[in-house]
């Protein structure tokens, strides 16, 4: 069995037939079609989707087996997963987000600065939602290059030369 990647999730019905929202977390977004058979993270339940219309926010779609809005409505909020494989290769310089979570991050100088906790795109760039060691406060770091000049996805790590101000203070030298 080959490791699940989040590509979407389900927002709710959409009208009263069965047809759903979704948001798509693909870069591009309708590209999620592509993806089926999508699953849940258990892999409990299977999906295969087709895109009726763009909505806003996402799509309007069709799933296998959702016949009404109450079955539509009762998938709200689940995220759905492609098979890895089913993915395209990335360039060297682009990751899949659940590739960068649970990645150490270090300072230039090799001084442990946390653990990636999240990533969040609310826009232009991405944001690492990094865990500072030994205490459960996070802090935003920009995932650009000038702030992650390196990504070492085997040694598990990247090297960061995080912007002033956004470590708390005492925290880089």
């Amino acid at each position: 069995m080959s490791e699940l990647i989040p590509v979407g999730s389900i927002a709710g019905a959409y009208g009263v037939r069965g047809e759903l929202r979704i948001k798509s977390f693909c870069a591009v977004p309708e590209d999620i079609e592509n993806y089926s058979p999508l699953w849940t993270e258990d892999r409990a339940r299977q999906f295969t989707l087709a895109i009726l219309r763009p909505i806003k926010n996402g799509f309007a779609v069709r799933i296998t087996d959702v016949t009404n809005k109450e079955e539509a409505d009762a998938l709200r909020g689940t995220t759905l997963y492609a098979e890895r494989d089913q993915l395209p290769s990335l360039p060297d310089d682009e990751f899949y987000h659940a590739d960068l979570i649970g990645l150490d991050v270090y300072d230039t100088g090799g001084v442990l600065l946390g653990k990636v906790k999240a990533v969040q795109n609310n826009g232009a760039d991405d944001l690492l939602e990094m865990q500072l060691p030994g205490t459960s406060e996070t802090v935003f770091l920009p995932f650009t290059k000038a702030a992650v000049p390196t990504v070492d996805l085997s040694a598990r790590r990247l090297i960061a030369d995080p912007p002033l101000g956004i470590l708390p203070e005492g925290e880089t030298g």
